[in-house]
C-alpha cells in the first residue's frame, strides 16, 4: 500500500476524533487515514507485529516494554471515561456516584439501585428497586485500563480485582469496544457502564456526576478533564512518555482522565509511509484542535507536542536517519 493511505489500529477511546481527523486531513492533504477501531489491545499486538503504520492505545506502555518491543511512543490526547446509566427517570447528570459506590456496583457487592449506599447520595432521585445491571468491556481495552487504574487508586479499600487492559470482573456482562458497551448499556434497562465521553454525547446516554479527591462533585467536560490534564508533567515522562492521569487533586478535576497514545516501530521499514504518519499527527497537533474541542475531547499543548516533536520523533528512522522532518 502506498504512503498516500495510513494504516493504523486500536483503542476506541478516540476513535471518534480520529475518524474526524482523518476526513479533514484527506480534505487538504488527498491522504487517507484508515483506522481500525480494535481496542487497545488490539492496537498494541498489531503495531507489534508491524502490521500497521501506528497502534494507539489507552494503556501506555512502560519505557521496558517499548524498549523489548522497539517502539516510540507519544500521547495524542485527552478525554475522559464517564459512567452511563440506563434508568427510567434519571437524567443526564442527575445520579451522583462516590469512587467507593462504583467500585462495590463493579465487584459485585452493591446489586441493586435502592441500595442505601446509592440512595443517602441521591435525594430526591427516584431510583427503582431493581438490581443493577452491570456493563463492563469484553476486549484488552485502554478504556478499562483507565477505570480500573481510577477504582484502584481512588477506592483500593473495595477494589481488589486489579487494573489492567484486560481483568477477570466480578460482576456483569461484556460489550466490545466502546461501542459495544455503549450499545449494551442502551439495550439493557436498569444497567451502568463506562465509555469515553464522546460516545455517551454522541447516543444521549446519562451520565453520571462523580466525586473527585477534593470531594467535589463534578460533571464530565472538557473543563473537568482540562483540569486533571493541568497537573501532567510530560518532560518528566520522557524518554517514554508514561503517564496516569486518574484521581488527580483540584476541586474541579474529573477523576476518570486519561491521556491516549500512539505506538510506532523505532525502525521504520519505508520511509515515506512512516514520514506519512508523521506528518498526519503533526497536522492533528497543530491544526486538529478544535476538531477534538467539538467531540469534547482535551488537545494536546503545544508545549507537549513540542517535545514529542524534540524528544520522541527524532528516534524514528530508518536505517539511523530519522524520517522526520
Amino acid at each position: 500500500m502506498s504512503a498516500d493511505t495510513i494504516l493504523g489500529a486500536g483503542a476506541s477511546f478516540p476513535a471518534p476524533l480520529y475518524m474526524k481527523w482523518g476526513s479533514d486531513y484527506n480534505g487538504v492533504s488527498g491522504v487517507k487515514l484508515n483506522y481500525q477501531s480494535i481496542g487497545s489491545g488490539g492496537g498494541i499486538s498489531a503495531i507489534e507485529a508491524k502490521t500497521v503504520d501506528f497502534g494507539a492505545s489507552d494503556a501506555p506502555l512502560e519505557q521496558a516494554e517499548l524498549e523489548a518491543n522497539g517502539l516510540a511512543q507519544f500521547p495524542m490526547v485527552v478525554g475522559g471515561d464517564v459512567l452511563v446509566v440506563n434508568l427510567d427517570g434519571v437524567a443526564d447528570g442527575q445520579l451522583k456516584l462516590t469512587a467507593d459506590v462504583v467500585a462495590g456496583i463493579y465487584m459485585g457487592t452493591i446489586t441493586r439501585w435502592d441500595d442505601l449506599a446509592i440512595t443517602k447520595l441521591n435525594s430526591g432521585v427516584k431510583l427503582p428497586a431493581t438490581k443493577i445491571n452491570v456493563v463492563h468491556r469484553s476486549d484488552g481495552s485502554g478504556t478499562t485500563w483507565i477505570f480500573t487504574h481510577y477504582l484502584t487508586d481512588a477506592a483500593g479499600s473495595i477494589w481488589t480485582a486489579g487494573a489492567d487492559k484486560e481483568i477477570s470482573w466480578p460482576v456483569g456482562v461484556g460489550g466490545k469496544g466502546n461501542e459495544g458497551v455503549a450499545a449494551s448499556v442502551q439495550q439493557l434497562s436498569g444497567s451502568i457502564g463506562y465509555v469515553e465521553y464522546a460516545f455517551a454525547k454522541q447516543t444521549g446516554m446519562a451520565t453520571t456526576q462523580l466525586q473527585n479527591k477534593d470531594g467535589q462533585w463534578v460533571k464530565p467536560s472538557i473543563a473537568s478533564f482540562t483540569a486533571a490534564a493541568a497537573s501532567a508533567d510530560w518532560k518528566a515522562s520522557l524518554p517514554s512518555m508514561y503517564m496516569v492521569l486518574v484521581n488527580q487533586p483540584g476541586a474541579d478535576t474529573w477523576p476518570i482522565t486519561g491521556a491516549s497514545f500512539i505506538l510506532m516501530q523505532k525502525d521504520q521499514a519505508d520511509a515515506s509511509r512512516g514520514k506519512a504518519a508523521l506528518e498526519f499527527f503533526n497536522w492533528a497537533y497543530t491544526s486538529g484542535a478544535d476538531g477534538a474541542t467539538a467531540l469534547d475531547y482535551v488537545a494536546i499543548p503545544a508545549d507537549v507536542y513540542k517535545l514529542v516533536q524534540s524528544d520522541v520523533w527524532p528516534t524514528i528512522t530508518v536505517s539511523g536517519t530519522p524520517v522526520w522532518p
